[in-house]
């Protein structure tokens, strides 16, 4: 009864447990799967962000890097719907404009959210976890009663296969490592299948064994999803960039191969500290 109490609580945390009606089909025919254009946003005379834009391709792995105060959780903000800019566009595909629609919507149209600190159900099982994660779309009650057929079990298997955590299947979530509620998170998001993938300092607190994981975890994810990735540790983003945007008052400073980013003077001098 006390896990039922949580569910109930939380499902303001977990958006993709609630119920929203179809969305149109996702049209990346041009190649890119977000864009956003000219997004101003000010809080009380700061400005979050600044005419920012940005494009990221379908199925891209894509690292978002800059110093606190840049504009990084503000984005992502808007992308989900959490917060409306002052003016400007963002799109999702070519038909889904994200200022018009809700934060549930946006979830169940194809963009999963990892914040940072992992929210999972400590008192479920890894397994129940996911398994309560495929069925959200049924709604909260009903996904808690519904039996998997076979494909489901399957698809549970590879993505605890695909997580590192098939030993930890059935061992409640409170158990795990920092670093493995990091993975079941991801891997709650991909029970949705979702197009594209924000992920909030995924390595924050790991080991190195684990970041280890969680970049290869990342870079297999690339290709089928889109993925972009909001990182400090430089060596991390390293390990998995093709390309880099940086950040700096709430607009796009550079952007490049991990190379060219490290020697970009702008960058040095207001990010890396030269």
């Amino acid at each position: 009864m006390d896990t039922l109490r949580e569910l109930g609580k939380r499902e303001e945390v977990f958006s993709f447990l609630q119920h929203a009606a179809p969305s149109p089909a996702l049209d990346t025919r041009h190649g890119p799967i977000l864009y956003v254009e000219g997004v101003t946003k000010s809080f009380d005379g700061f400005r979050a962000l600044d005419d920012l834009t940005l494009y990221i391709d379908d199925g891209e792995l894509r690292c978002l890097i800059g110093p606190n105060g840049a504009g990084k959780t503000t984005l992502m903000d808007v992308l989900t719907g959490k917060t409306r800019p002052d003016t400007g566009q963002a799109w999702f595909g070519q038909r889904l404009n994200l200022l018009e629609l809700p934060e549930h919507v946006i979830a169940q149209s194809g963009i999963g959210r990892k914040f940072q600190k992992p929210t999972v159900f400590e008192q479920l099982t890894v397994f129940e976890n996911l398994e309560l994660a495929m069925h959200a779309s049924r709604g909260l009650w009903t996904s808690l009663r519904w039996r998997l057929d076979g494909e489901q079990q399957d698809r549970i298997d590879e993505v605890l296969a695909l997580i590192s955590l098939t030993e930890q299947a059935h061992a409640p979530a409170g158990v795990l490592s920092h670093g493995q509620k990091q993975w079941l998170e991801i891997g709650s998001l991909l029970m949705q299948n979702p197009r594209l993938l924000l992920v909030d300092e995924p390595v924050a607190g790991m080991t190195g064994q684990e970041s280890e994981k969680t970049a290869e975890l990342l870079t297999s994810l690339a290709g089928k999803h889109s993925v972009v990735v909001v990182e400090h540790d430089m060596d991390f983003v390293r390990s998995i960039a093709r390309t880099v945007s940086v950040l700096h008052q709430g607009s796009v400073l550079a952007e490049g191969s991990m190379d060219e980013i490290q020697s970009d003077a702008r960058v040095r001098e207001v990010y890396l500290g030269e």
